[in-house]
């Protein structure tokens, strides 16, 4: 059975193919900023994305779209501050998620675009 970090790992390849397929530029994969981190960095056009990534292997606990806490938003804006500011970004910016379902080996992806402020 994968530990957590491995079922992460598959969940974020799978985001990062659909936002290729999506035709957005991948600039990082987990980010991270002192304690907080960010699974994607993304172009989409001219805004910057910053994409909170959950894979769930069953639905009894909630969507995982529904997992995102105040806590992990606040550390992701925590980080992205800090991205904005190291990278001088001027420009629009947005928070999706990316939700991903898994039943035995089939994936179904929600994107959740603008999720959260």
């Amino acid at each position: 059975m994968p530990n957590k970090q491995a079922i992460g790992n598959i969940g974020e390849a799978k985001a990062v193919d659909f936002l290729l397929d999506l035709k957005y530029s991948i600039l990082y994969k987990n980010w991270r900023f002192k304690k907080s981190e960010i699974d994607i960095i993304a172009l989409d056009n001219s805004a910057l994305v910053f994409v909170e990534v959950k894979l769930r292997k069953q639905s009894r606990f909630g969507f995982p779209e529904t997992t995102v806490s105040d806590n992990k938003i606040k550390k992701m804006h925590e980080a992205a501050d800090a991205y904005i500011a190291e990278h001088n970004w001027q420009g629009e910016l947005r928070f999706d998620i990316i939700a991903i379902s898994q039943t035995n080996d089939t994936y179904t992806i929600a994107h959740f675009v603008d999720a959260f402020y």
